[in-house]
């Protein structure tokens, strides 16, 4: 599968740097500390255990000492025991120390997400964005919860494991080591093309993610269901569905034939191991019981080897996940705030463009040197049709977009220097596209002002028109509204958006052609709400319906993204121009 050109994120980075994967755990570098001294008291405690049946065939059986035979059977019984406590403790530290840390991930991916600017969401698919919160970082948990633990331990084990060997043969150590170099061939050729492959499964998935988000939502369901696409879509999940399959098992296999391949190694030098020190045992110089030793401690040296190659091909084939979520990470939103940027004041509402322009790409304005005004309490209507850019203009208010040249002040301040959550708290968007949460009709409402009392809830619902019939419901403000609000109808929908722009108490109040939908009834009950909700505020609207356009202190008229005219409605008739155009063709509507 070939990478997408309009990727929304950019390539800040083709490797991660290993401390950058290290540095995860400083905020727990004293519990990581503990693990580590746990593990490595478990691996020292388990290294007398040979030693202790060296002595039992040695000295205790042949020469007949019961006591002895006891002594280390009971020592024996009691390593294993405290090693077994101790590998609980570690364990759970372990998880706790991993859980932690995919946790502070997953925050901070998400916060960072939040904070990109509405043209990342707009070129990003859902199941993308999903696939690198959740399903990216659950592939590198194991990684992160044993990698520093694994290494270091079983880097003391080898080596001590090594040190032990030489003492108790150095001949015959030097023989075992031979076959450890032949460890590395498997892992140093596959570690490239697990990572590779890697790389690709979950490329795959987050495609396969995606598809889930966009059928399995309300809108696409319903979508598939009219068109009959039912057929389609699951040929379409299908194929995602096997590939993914296809290459988690060629991953798996390739794991497998390391596994196999290390473990047959270990047999050849166990074997070997025995059959050479057979023959020295035969002429006197080793006993049974320093071979039985000597074997046991040649297994905690490939047990350690084998783990540590794991966990180099662990790492490596999970870089390409690391780099997935440090790319999230990484990212920067196209909209800022400037550094330690003041809090606006108490807003009175006036709002200037001056000058302002603006693309979406680098060939055509989309906008160009707009300026106009909004006074305290005034309501401005812009006109004009479609595609003449009314709804990115207004989006530029709340700094969905910035503005390529010119500036948006609000009473006097231009908006860039000024804190967003100060600017986007005094302002209210009702959009004809609604958006409400899949949760209770009071969580929608309080998601616009979460200390707001009931007396609050209901008196913002009243003044949307909206009261009487939340009231009738049987779990009347508990009522779960349903993905996107489908529970509800278009006009029910509007108007609880209207409460909740109520709540917000905002001075600066934009209307997004919010009626344009309706029906005729729904349309009357939302333009009451959206009386309501105007008074005392500066109002800009993107207006379809006459009556507010022809009440407007001033309407703006777009073309081709600049300002064509601009005046009262009465002004504007006189004039004979692309306004009176617009009107002539309405029939109440624009």
């Amino acid at each position: 599968m070939n990478k997408d050109p309009n990727e929304p994120v950019s390539r800040l980075h083709t490797t991660v740097p290993l401390r950058r994967v290290l540095a995860l755990f400083r905020p727990y570098r004293q519990l990581s500390c503990l693990i580590v001294l746990l593990a490595l008291t478990g691996s020292m405690l388990s290294l007398a255990t040979p030693l202790m049946l060296k002595t039992v065939i040695d000295t205790a059986i042949p020469n007949g000492s019961e006591a002895l035979l006891w002594s280390l059977g009971a020592g024996v019984l009691a390593v294993s025991l405290l090693s077994g406590l101790l590998d609980v403790w570690q364990n759970h530290l372990e998880h706790k120390v991993g859980q932690s840390i995919m946790r502070d991930l997953r925050l901070r991916l998400y916060g960072n997400v939040l904070r990109q600017s509405i043209s990342f969401f707009t070129r990003s698919r859902a199941g993308d964005i999903l696939q690198r919160l959740t399903g990216d970082i659950q592939k590198i948990q194991s990684v992160v919860t044993r990698s520093v633990v694994t290494a270091i331990t079983q880097s003391t084990v080898w080596i001590a494991s090594i040190i032990l060997l030489l003492v108790l043969d150095v001949k015959l150590a030097l023989f075992a080591l031979l076959l450890l170099p032949l460890h590395l061939y498997p892992a140093r050729k596959t570690a490239k093309a697990r990572k590779r492959l890697v790389k690709e499964a979950q490329r795959f998935k987050s495609d396969l993610s995606s598809h889930l988000a966009e059928t399995t939502g309300i809108s696409g369901a319903l979508l598939t269901a009219l068109y009959d696409g039912e057929a389609y879509q699951t040929a379409k999940f299908a194929k995602l569905n096997e590939i993914v399959m296809r290459l988690e098992l060629r991953m798996n296999l390739m794991g497998r034939w390391i596994t196999m391949f290390n473990g047959v190694l270990p047999s050849i030098g166990t074997i070997m191991v025995y059959m050479y020190g057979g023959f020295k045992v035969m002429e006197g110089s080793m006993t049974v019981g320093g071979i039985v030793a000597f074997a046991a401690y040649l297994s905690r040296l490939y047990g350690p080897t084998q783990q540590l190659l794991n966990l180099h091909s662990d790492v490596v084939s999970s870089l390409a996940v690391f780099e997935n979520v440090f790319e999230y990470e990484d990212m920067q939103p196209e909209v800022k705030t400037a550094e330690y940027a003041p809090q606006l004041p108490t807003v009175t509402g006036h709002v200037r463009f001056r000058d302002v322009s603006f693309h979406y790409g680098p060939d055509k304005l989309t906008l160009c040197d707009i300026s106009f005004e909004a006074r305290p309490g005034e309501v401005v209507a812009i006109v004009g049709p479609s595609g003449a850019g009314k709804s990115t203009l207004l989006s530029m208010l709340a700094r969905l977009h910035d503005p390529v040249s010119g500036s948006i002040e609000i009473d006097g301040r231009d908006i860039r220097g000024v804190s967003l959550n100060s600017l986007r708290k005094s302002l209210a968007f009702v959009t004809q596209q609604t958006h409400l949460f899949h949760a209770s009709i009071r969580d929608n409402l309080l998601f616009a002002c979460p200390g707001a009392t009931d007396e609050e809830l209901a008196d913002a619902c009243r003044k949307a028109c909206i009261l009487e019939y939340v009231q009738s419901l049987p779990e009347g403000f508990e009522t779960i509204v349903g993905e996107r609000g489908f529970r509800l109808s278009g006009g029910q929908q509007q108007r609880l958006s209207i409460a909740r722009a109520i709540l917000k108490k905002p001075r600066i109040l934009v209307l997004d052609e919010a009626t344009s939908h309706l029906d005729t009834q729904s349309e009357a009950l939302v333009q009451a709400a959206l009386e309501q909700l105007m008074i005392g505020n500066t109002t800009l609207v993107i207006a379809h319906r006459l009556s507010t356009i022809v009440n407007a202190d001033r309407i703006i008229v777009l073309e081709n993204g600049r300002v064509a005219e601009t005046g009262t409605h009465r002004e504007l008739l006189g004039r004979n121009g692309l306004y009176a155009k617009l009107i002539s063709s309405l029939d109440n509507r624009m």
